[in-house]
């Protein structure tokens, strides 16, 4: 195949961090990306080349663009983290098959992307190009957090942010589990369609006395995890009326206000838990076999319909200066962007 020498991209504007913590929400792009000409980049030892089809848009990419991820921006390299496409270059036997990718070398909003070649992770024909583009962040997320949740022993799991692409998720693999899953939204329009995807409970924090109604339900079901998108009050609240030895795992940081730990003692004499999780730490570390063992799993309930991706919209590479703050800014569903476009 001749490639091109040039490509299309959304570039960064930006090196380093930025110190701010304003949350994953977006209105306009232009101070951080811009939308130019670059040439596509030469893959070296141990790397491949891919030709995108389709680019997600997650929470963690708008946080890196605006300098507040835990890895720092590079000015001059396009951005986004992960996508589907084809093999067009590179060190690995996988030259023309369709993959899923993080991007470790050049982003994926751009026509090609760049990565280490020992994470691609080929794609099953009957897996959807939408599917496929999203189905590392989230996904693995996922399968990696219920794994907490299933080494708890519990019955139950209570998990905020419920109505995102990852809530949803997890609450779908609760369900086939048997382990009740326990949502927590601020909208109370989102609770019948989690109740319907099998949520055990809906806690509706913007509704009358939230954390009592949480009590009461935690005195029932007592849950031991919490996964946590949010890292508000509420959420620490909640964490501090749980039982004994529970684990409060934080995986985003929705809320531009950290909590107040107001009951710190329930650490030491409750044996109870704080920690983070970051899926790239835990790549490094899970079991090598568990991974390609997470992906044959995620791709079969893709194709199955256990899963489903829900699409607020699909923004061309061309347009996606203006368009997607637009796509973003819509309550359900992923933002995507094309750069066949």
């Amino acid at each position: 195949m001749t490639l091109p020498t040039d490509m299309t991209a959304l570039i960064q504007l930006h090196d380093g961090y930025a110190n701010t913590q304003t949350g994953p929400n977006i209105a306009d792009v232009t101070p951080f990306l811009t939308h130019q000409t670059i040439p596509v980049p030469a893959p070296g030892k141990g790397q491949a080349l891919i030709k995108v089809h389709l680019a997600a848009v997650n929470p963690s990419d708008i946080h890196f663009i605006k300098g507040e991820y835990g890895q720092p921006r590079i000015k001059g390299l396009p951005a986004g983290f992960e996508g589907v496409g084809e093999v067009v270059a590179g060190d690995t036997p996988l030259l023309g098959q369709r993959v899923s990718f993080f991007a470790s070398a050049s982003g994926t909003w751009a026509e090609y992307a760049m990565t280490d070649a020992s994470g691609l992770v080929p794609c099953r024909p009957d897996l959807s190009e939408v599917d496929a583009a999203g189905q590392l962040v989230n996904p693995l997320s996922a399968i990696a957090m219920f794994d907490l949740v299933k080494d708890s022993g519990a019955d139950s799991f209570i998990l905020n942010a419920a109505g995102s692409q990852l809530g949803k998720l997890l609450i779908a693999l609760g369900r086939d589990a048997g382990i009740k899953p326990i949502a927590v939204v601020r909208r109370a329009a989102q609770a019948e369609a989690l109740l319907a995807l099998g949520a055990a409970e809906v806690i509706v924090t913007s509704g009358d006395d939230p954390l009592a109604q949480a009590k009461d339900i935690l005195k029932t079901l007592k849950p031991c995890v919490l996964l946590d998108a949010v890292g508000d009050q509420f959420t620490a609240d909640l964490f501090f009326a749980m039982p004994s030895h529970a684990r409060w795992v934080n995986y985003g940081k929705l809320s531009t206000q950290a909590p107040a730990l107001n009951q710190m003692a329930q650490l030491i004499f409750q044996s109870k838990v704080i920690e983070g999780f970051w899926l790239t730490r835990w790549m490094k570390q899970a079991d090598p076999a568990r991974i390609p063992q997470a992906f044959a799993e995620i791709q079969e309930r893709f194709v199955s319909g256990k899963w489903k991706t829900d699409v607020a919209g699909i923004v061309p590479l061309s347009q996606a200066i203006e368009a997607l703050p637009d796509v973003l800014a819509q309550p359900d569903g992923k933002a995507f962007i094309d750069p066949r476009q």
